[in-house]
């Protein structure tokens, strides 16, 4: 007796769908991007700042975390674009038919 395994996240979509949820968590992970950078995320100052070099790879570091974040959860953003992809792909295609 084999249950059937429980799919969760992209793995239980549709295969045409996986690229609406890759868009969706992209989109997710440069407002956390945006959201961090304004927060102060990666600035420093007085003794210990890292000077140009430290400024023009900050982008980077923040850029990396925010995708970690979304590949954990984020804050559910992804999910709400996924749905509304879905929503705006099934409207076109009802308009087509």
């Amino acid at each position: 007796m084999n249950p059937e395994p429980v799919l969760i996240g992209p793995a239980r979509l549709a295969p045409d769908r996986n690229h609406l949820m890759h868009r969706a968590k992209e989109l997710e992970a440069v407002f956390l991007s945006e959201m961090l950078s304004h927060a102060g995320l990666g600035e420093s100052s007085g003794e210990f700042e890292g000077g140009m070099g430290e400024r023009q790879f900050a982008s980077f570091l923040r850029d990396a975390q925010a995708r970690s974040i979304v590949e954990k959860g984020g804050l559910g953003l992804a999910q709400t674009i996924f749905e509304a992809l879905i929503k705006a792909e099934e409207a076109r295609d009802v308009a087509k038919s």
